[in-house]
């Protein structure tokens, strides 16, 4: 079965690459015989992705979770599941070259430097340590698409605002869809971060029983869900739109990474696991 693994790992960033290419044409070039074979292709390349983590978790006995070049393949996962997801609720197809194009770069590195065995500890085969930080990847890369959409919507804005009608303009929604998008994005990302929270709650007690809800993590990690969680409140309830969206949204992004540079180089949080 390592010989399957070693082989998916070569393979994957290839499908990526193709899926990216066929959106790319089709972005450039609007060939509408490209439609339904880059929607089919992405769908083939994730399920062969998931294959492949499936039996990389099996084979090494532990989620693909336990060095950072593991966690770049699941997140290009996640970015690209997220978009598949999008896409089919919307069947909006004209913004996936520049959302695929960083599961093309996050796989091509995972590929890149990915160990094929490591030691890891034995915290790190928990089942719902797994699912915690699955969740919280698919969370970050909910965020990550919205990010897209907000830096989009403000291109397209700006090429309006300055009468500059050029590909951007003929190519991308129009300015109400890419809102919604950016807002469904954060809405996906929400949701699987909270989930990815509430297994914390549920394992950390018995995996870390002298852990601190104080630890930076935990902290940093509180306070982005609590920004998004206002952001949406507020679109709700006060029925805000436009730009004021986008800006809202990006500020929450531009926040959650922040948190995970600063948190990632704090010495003292017991999830530094590796």
């Amino acid at each position: 079965m390592l010989e399957t693994v070693h082989a998916l790992n070569i393979l994957i960033p290839v499908f990526y690459l193709v899926t990216f290419t066929y959106y790319v044409i089709a972005f450039k070039e609007e060939k509408k015989n490209l439609s339904n074979a880059k929607r089919v292709t992405l769908f083939i390349t994730l399920l062969l992705h998931l294959f492949y983590l499936v039996i990389r978790t099996i084979e090494l006995n532990h989620a693909p979770i336990t060095n950072p070049w593991e966690i770049f393949t699941v997140l290009a996962f996640a970015i690209a599941f997220s978009y598949f997801i999008l896409e089919l609720a919307t069947d909006v197809r004209e913004t996936g070259a520049f959302i695929l194009l960083f599961a093309l770069l996050f796989q091509t590195a995972s590929s890149v430097f990915i160990p094929d065995v490591s030691i890891v500890k034995e915290v790190l085969r928990n089942r719902l340590l797994g699912l915690h930080v699955i969740s919280a990847i698919l969370g970050y890369s909910g965020f990550t698409i919205s990010a897209v959409y907000g830096v989009l919507f403000l291109m397209l804005y700006k090429q309006i605002k300055l009468r500059n009608f050029g590909i951007i303009f003929d190519r991308l929604p129009s300015l109400e869809t890419l809102e919604k998008l950016n807002f469904y994005s954060v809405i996906i990302g929400f949701i699987m971060l909270t989930f990815a929270i509430i297994i914390g709650i549920i394992w950390l007690p018995s995996a870390f029983p002298h852990f601190k809800y104080s630890d930076p993590k935990i902290v940093a990690t509180s306070i982005v869900w609590a920004v998004y969680a206002s952001g949406i409140t507020l679109k709700w309830m006060f029925h805000i739109y436009g730009k004021k969206v986008i800006i809202l949204s990006l500020s929450g992004f531009v926040l959650a990474i922040l948190s995970l540079m600063i948190t990632n180089m704090a010495p003292s949080t017991f999830h530094s696991f590796y």
